[in-house]
């Protein structure tokens, strides 16, 4: 039996946004979140549904139509005409929607009953959308080519619910909507709603306004061949604000990429469209830039998903990640708190403007800090932003925090028996607290669900690669402890090679996990892809993953699939078991292609790029583990976010991945690995961004690099991948 409390479907919706403002419409534009299967429909702004009914409709007027009488025009000579609403309303019949840039929509419509009663259509309206933060204009231009003038009333519903987002994630109906007060001054048309909180002004110059049926009514004539604009415009406030508009100005500088797979420059570009308009602030701190993790589900500030997403970028400069840094090191923790799972030292999960409660058990409080991993991945942000060249003075105002994330990963191995580990104190917040967070995602290769509390494989990487980044840290700026967290990181090392692995038919491979009892979990999962690049493997463990990676059952996907196809909890839209990520394939990619191992690496790329058009190069959060010779195109996960911060930053990694760098900008070096033959054939890339100047690379289709110009002062370093 279905519950009506699943989440609502998005994948078929258009998507236009600005953080902390995303419109999701039907594909004509419209929207209405309380008809049957409408899934998240609304203008949303932060975590409240500013609009949940935004609905354009025509009529032909004048007196002969019944106009002023609500009686019902009749159709067209010759022709059917369209269903209407009851009284003569009519629908313009979409033809086209597309994105049109960062903030922006375009959508064509045809008014079917209206015009000559020929086969071809003569009255069309076109939708341009543009959205700024806080702020929708719609420019609706309704074109005629038809033979004589065209009268026609053109009608906007709009109304408002002010529901929250947990509201709409629970699949919950559409509240009634609030009462609109119209007003009427120097032409103007308008509505206007608020609950006390949240405030929402519409405007529309020429419109008469209707506050008891909600709506603004344009009559105007059009002239053969010409056309008439009319425009709206709605304004949300909310004075109250945890979330804000980041800075207008460009966050980082945007490459041109050249390739002979023209996928991957659309991919590319698409990506940083939407990674543009996900840039967002605290109100608290307006001039420190984050990405928002998602729409419309995270669209606030995740500690995990941000630090992924900035870290992924910083071939684009360090300007992300230090706004990143320095806005989740001002809520680091302080005080130990089981209710919010603050711990002192401990990086954040998330912020909401009020508590989080999706009526199904999981209530979060507005500041949560239930997640095992996002400590050590500040760490490794801020040494790898130090890496490309994130200034010293920038640096050094953040070592306090650095020191108090060293810390609480101290502090938490030392209460996991040597490892990392979590569980829910509050019985209310995520079961799982890792990436992988939805409650059944840790599974034993027969399918069982894992016991926490739960050290994850993946988490003692990062735990490894935080503590010899910290390491380096604190010996470049003087800082004492140096030695003791290598000592640290290679007994963690030690530790985990005597507990994580383990084998099956096909050899050894690491545990995604290890239970409340010390059990190795053990399916087999992406998670083992994300060790790669941390170091805490040695040549002959690198290999057994590149090996497990490469296989059928976890590769001959679209991606990188979560889980094996054949372990026991597998299926191809269970969130985090047989899912792919995009996210979690170019991370395994770095990783691969940084251990010399291109053929694997190479085989995912391929398939995220298969995958792109389907989403228009659009990635969503996730997608169908579906293998590529079952179904001809990836099957959307409905319910997935899209764009998502850490799916769109991905192809930027996948593109970084394949050019080999490694700078260490404070050594005065740039590292260049060569990885092969590229799938995507010659590569160019200019305007990337090293120590704030600019970094051109081009590489040829067997993946030798045929130029490269840097800054002054570095040296170019060519090196053969090492599989250490």
């Amino acid at each position: 039996m279905t519950s009506p409390e699943r989440q609502p479907l998005l994948h078929d919706l258009s998507v236009t946004l600005a953080a902390p403002t995303v419109i999701l419409s039907q594909p004509d534009g419209n929207l209405d979140a309380a008809a049957p299967g409408a899934g998240v429909q609304g203008l949303f702004h932060a975590d409240v549904r500013a609009v949940s009914l935004l609905r354009v409709t025509l009529r032909p007027a004048g007196a002969a139509f019944g106009e002023h009488t609500g009686e019902a025009p009749p159709a067209a000579e010759g022709r059917s005409g369209d269903e209407s609403d009851g009284d003569g309303w009519l629908p313009v019949v979409a033809v086209m929607t597309a994105a049109d840039g960062p903030g922006r929509s375009r959508f064509v419509g045809l008014a079917q009953a209206l015009g000559d009663a020929v086969p071809d259509p003569t009255v069309r309206v076109d939708r341009r959308r543009i959205l700024n933060p806080g702020l929708l204009t719609e420019q609706l231009t309704v074109r005629s080519t038809a033979t004589t003038p065209v009268h026609v009333a053109v009608r906007v519903e709009i109304a408002g619910d002010l529901a929250p987002l947990e509201h709409a994630k629970a699949g919950l109906a559409a509240r009634y909507p609030l009462q609109p007060s119209a007003e009427l001054s120097s032409g103007a048309g308008g509505l206007s709603w608020v609950d006390g909180t949240v405030a929402v002004a519409v405007s529309a110059p020429g419109a008469t306004p209707d506050a008891k049926h909600s709506t603004l009514t344009w009559t105007l004539t059009v002239q053969p061949g010409e056309s008439v604009d009319l425009n709206l415009a709605i304004e949300i406030t909310e004075p109250d604000a945890v979330v804000t508009a980041a800075d207008p100005r460009p966050t980082w500088e945007r490459p041109e990429v050249t390739a002979d797979d023209r996928r991957l420059p659309a991919l590319v570009a698409q990506s940083l469209d939407d990674l543009h308009s996900l840039r967002m602030a605290m109100a608290a701190s307006p001039g420190d830039t984050f990405l928002a993790a998602g729409v419309p589900w995270f669209f606030t500030l995740f500690g995990r998903d941000s630090l992924w997403a900035a870290r992924m970028l910083l071939p684009l400069g360090t300007e992300l990640a230090l706004g990143t840094l320095r806005t989740l090191a001002a809520q680091q923790g302080t005080r130990s708190d089981p209710a919010t799972e603050e711990e002192p030292g401990k990086i954040l999960h998330e912020v909401r403007r009020g508590v989080f409660d999706d009526g199904m058990g999981l209530v979060l409080p507005p500041v949560y800090y239930g997640t095992v991993d996002a400590t050590p991945l500040w760490i490794c942000l801020l040494h790898d932003a130090w890496r490309w060249g994130l200034p010293a003075e920038d640096i050094e105002p953040l070592l306090p925090a650095l020191t108090a994330a060293l810390g609480w990963i101290d502090a938490a191995a030392q209460a996991g028996d040597g490892f990392l580990s979590y569980i829910d104190h509050s019985g209310t917040g995520l079961a799982n607290q890792g990436w992988k967070d939805s409650g059944d995602a840790a599974r034993f290769a027969d399918g069982r669900l894992a016991e926490a509390p739960l050290a994850l494989a993946e988490v003692q990487g990062y735990a490894y690669e935080a503590a010899l980044a910290g390491a380096a840290l604190l010996d470049a700026f003087q800082l004492p402890d140096g030695e003791r967290w290598r000592t640290f990181a290679a007994g963690l090392a030690d530790r985990f090679r005597a507990r994580f692995w383990v084998s099956d038919q096909q050899g050894p491979y690491p545990a995604m996990a290890l239970d409340g009892a010390g059990r190795p979990v053990d399916s087999v999962a992406s998670n083992m892809g994300h060790l790669l690049a941390t170091g805490i493997l040695n040549t002959d463990e690198t290999a057994a993953v590149a090996a497990r990676l490469a296989a059928p059952d976890m590769s001959d996907a679209y991606g990188l699939r979560t889980m094996s196809s054949t372990s026991g909890g597998y299926g191809p839209l269970r969130y985090h078991c047989g899912t792919v990520w995009p996210h979690d394939t170019a991370i395994a990619v770095t990783g691969l292609a940084r251990t010399g191992h291109h053929q694997a690496a190479a085989r995912l790329i391929e398939g995220i790029l298969t995958a792109a058009p389907a989403f228009d190069y659009r990635l969503p959060e996730l997608w169908g583990g579906d293998a590529r010779a079952v179904t001809p195109a990836p099957v959307p996960y409905p319910a997935a976010c899209r764009p998502q911060a850490w799916s769109a930053a991905a192809a930027i990694a996948l593109m970084t991945a394949m050019t080999g760098l490694e700078p260490d900008v404070p050594a005065g070096r740039l590292h260049l690995r060569p990885t092969g033959p590229l799938p995507v054939g010659v590569l160019a890339i200019a305007g990337l961004t090293l120590a704030g100047e600019p970094l051109d690379i081009t590489i040829d289709s067997d993946g030798r690099i045929e130029s490269v110009s840097a800054c002054a002062g570095l040296t170019a370093e060519e090196h053969s991948a090492s599989r250490a």
